[in-house]
């Protein structure tokens, strides 16, 4: 789609990868299928980032909830993005990518936590798109985090009741140094937020699709900069006609 703006890019695009499971069962494929064949999707979505001059991509890879899946569903889903992190960060290297993980990674199985490590490390330098997986995640997980980060200030630091901002709250999220996002997408279309950045999305744009996250390629990811380029991003503001 050559028709963008390219002084009007997002910078930063938060993604709910949803539909693997639909998409694989449409075709008569058990729901592991859906997800492998998803990894490319999240190929196509990177390279559409970098070459569209996105600065930040975040993806909801596994949420909190996603631990009452089936457990032949879980280990696969652990082992894929073992596996992903090997075989993939050496290109996202190359094209200058980030990577940046958010969630409570802590509580992962070593050997992931082993491979979320390495690609942080291989990347830390890079500059041209920061891609920030979200694993094990969700708001409300990172918002009573973010509580009880200030509640450890406010009794151990000296911080005053008072002196409790917004600010405040943004620097203890597990996002801190990242900017909000400027527009979500979610495929498959499901129109809801499903406990993902729930703080952080408060003046997004959001774009639903109905392509299930397997179909979602470049030129999905265009349809979702052409449709929030025609939108007047009001911040709450009334504007002046």
């Amino acid at each position: 789609m050559d028709n963008l703006d390219p002084e009007n890019i997002p910078r930063h695009v938060a993604i709910i990868m949803d539909g693997n499971g639909r998409w694989a069962e449409e075709r008569g494929q058990g729901r592991v299928y859906g997800h492998i064949n998803g990894v490319e999707s999240m190929r196509k979505a990177i390279r559409a980032a970098v070459r569209r001059g996105v600065k930040f991509l975040t993806v909801y890879a596994f949420s909190t909830e996603n631990w009452g899946r089936p457990k032949e569903e879980v280990q696969a889903l652990m082992e894929l993005l073992c596996k992903s992190l090997s075989n993939e960060t050496a290109e996202l290297k190359s094209q200058g990518v980030r990577m940046r993980f958010i969630g409570d990674v802590e509580a992962l199985a070593e050997d992931v936590r082993a491979a979320i490590a390495r690609s942080e490390k291989e990347t830390h330098r890079n500059e041209k798109l920061t891609l920030v997986v979200a694993v094990n995640y969700s708001s409300r997980w990172e918002i009573t985090r973010m509580a009880q980060k200030i509640a450890v200030q406010v009794r151990d630091e000296g911080l005053q009741i008072h002196e409790i901002t917004d600010r405040t709250v943004a620097d203890n999220l597990v996002t801190a140094g990242i900017p909000d996002p400027d527009l979500l997408i979610r495929t498959s279309g499901e129109q809801r937020l499903s406990n993902f950045l729930l703080w952080q999305l408060s003046y997004s744009e959001l774009y639903f699709t109905e392509t299930y996250w397997p179909d979602f390629d470049e030129s999905e990811f265009d349809k979702a900069i052409a449709e929030y380029q025609k939108r007047e991003r009001r911040y709450g503001i009334l504007m002046k006609k």
